[in-house]
């Protein structure tokens, strides 16, 4: 990546790395939504790819170590961070998921933090999980999550999704206890009750030992510009390498708001260089309906299958399960995407899955899904979507799953993305740039399990987004 003194950098604000490929969508919404132009990149961006994207106020590359083990986050992260760095964004973001998806054998957030220190210095590491506007809060350390918009909170160990994760199945709802398993590093609490009172981090500069990770509670929307300006002011002595949710973003833009508003700046340092581009984006705020559209899921969660079940309910749309055995290119994907298309053509919208829920009988056969199979699958479904979007000329496509998200991406060709509007919190309505691709300029959304709520589908064809 390119030095910032490259044009297209002028007035980069912000740089991330997601670590999984939904979750990097979830921080361009949190950006684009403030008025600040970002463009999610597959890949470290090339100076050719950059230059297509004038005004760019921040810049994020989707990766996929949440499902990395510590010793392949060492070969895959610090090139990364080192890239990110030489951006010359202020900030640097290592986004993680709002539920804190990690162990200390896969998508170790602990070591990403290690590693993270080494890139940019023994300094205190900001972590902000909690994001009300995704109905994640954090109080007195401890994590909560909604499982849909149309839940209670949960605590993380009684959440009905994450408790039962197949890969990484949470069993504590305390940070600090967790993190205590992934990396030796300190953790200091910066709680509800100091937020309430405009307190910040205690740690001084001098204080024995390393520098501790610096954990904020996140309960009401009242904390995020308050934990906003914290990060900033953190942020004066150098590029300041923060960890956390999309929260990170909703309160940093929450205080570059505030700092420039009709009251003027208030000691914050990017409030001259942000002020100009916290405004009405160039892109449309209102997403429109549509009469069809088509997705694809390799999801296994509940909230999906809840979702696909309110849908099919609708003689307008209707489910394609794929049977576990079909392969891309085969005779029997071939009869799936005429079926497919045949709908379509009769005005219906159409659900491709790979699985049905956690106790779909097509996971259960294939037990713990190997990185062989997954890939299959993958295959499978971003052949099945080229091909419908091909015949159909649909324009809106829905792809559900992290994992599969990235995959499919992938193989479609998408280079970039950028946020279009609002749909589901976490999960905007995208504009493909994938050139030379059938995908290229089509509107897609991309769905982790937990977003939305039960009626997500319906929502996509009515461009009617959730309220939070």
């Amino acid at each position: 990546m390119p030095s910032s003194s490259h044009p297209s950098l002028d007035g980069l604000r912000l740089a991330y790395y997601g670590d999984d490929f939904t979750g990097s969508t979830d921080v361009l919404e949190a950006l684009s939504k403030a008025g600040l132009r970002t463009v999610l990149f597959l890949a470290p961006p090339s100076v050719e790819q950059m230059a297509r994207f004038p005004g760019m106020r921040a810049l994020g590359i989707a990766g996929g170590s949440r499902t990395l083990s510590p010793e392949a986050m060492e070969l895959e992260l610090p090139a990364a961070f080192e890239a990110l760095r030489a951006s010359g964004a202020p900030i640097v973001h290592y986004k993680i998921c709002s539920t804190f998806d990690s162990s200390p054998g896969v998508g170790s957030i602990g070591r990403a933090i290690d590693i993270g220190r080494r890139v940019f210095g023994d300094r205190p590491t900001p972590l902000m999980v909690g994001a009300p506007v995704l109905g994640r809060y954090v109080v007195f350390g401890n994590l909560f999550a909604r499982s849909g918009l149309d839940s209670e909170p949960f605590r993380l160990d009684r959440h009905p999704t994450m408790s039962r994760h197949p890969v990484t199945p949470m069993n504590e709802a305390d940070i600090r206890r967790i993190l205590a398993e992934q990396t030796t590093l300190p953790v200091e609490l910066v709680d509800a009750l100091r937020l309430e009172n405009g307190e910040g981090a205690r740690w001084l500069a001098g204080d024995p030992g390393p520098a501790p990770i610096v954990l904020f509670d996140t309960l009401r929307e009242a904390h995020l510009p308050v934990i906003g300006q914290a990060m900033e002011a953190m942020a004066a002595d150098g590029p300041l390498f923060v960890v956390g949710s999309s929260g990170v973003e909703y309160a940093l833009t929450a205080h570059w708001a505030r700092s420039s508003g009709p009251e003027g700046p208030k000691a914050s340092m990017n409030a001259a260089a942000v002020a100009p581009v916290l405004a009405e984006p160039p892109f449309p705020r209102v997403v429109a309906p549509v009469k069809q559209m088509v997705a694809v899921s390799g999801s296994c969660s509940p909230v999906t299958d809840r979702q696909m079940a309110h849908a099919i309910r609708n003689p307008e749309i209707v489910e394609i399960p794929l049977a576990p055995e079909t392969v891309a290119g085969s005779e029997p994907a071939r009869s799936v995407i005429a079926g497919a298309a045949g709908q379509i053509a009769l005005g219906r919208s159409v659900i491709l899955h790979t699985s049905r829920g956690p106790e779909d009988p097509r996971r259960q056969s294939r037990g713990l899904v190997d990185a062989a199979t997954s890939r299959r699958l993958g295959d499978l479904l971003a052949h099945v979507l080229e091909e419908l979007l091909r015949i159909t000329g649909l324009r809106r496509a829905v792809v559900c799953g992290g994992d599969t998200s990235m995959h499919v991406s992938r193989a479609l060709g998408v280079e970039a993305l950028e946020y279009l509007g609002p749909m589901a919190p976490g999960g905007p309505v995208c504009l493909v740039h994938a050139k030379g691709r059938i995908a290229d300029g089509r509107e897609f959304l991309f769905k982790g399990g937990q977003v939305g709520r039960d009626r997500y589908f319906l929502d996509v064809l009515q461009g009617k987004p959730a309220d939070p």
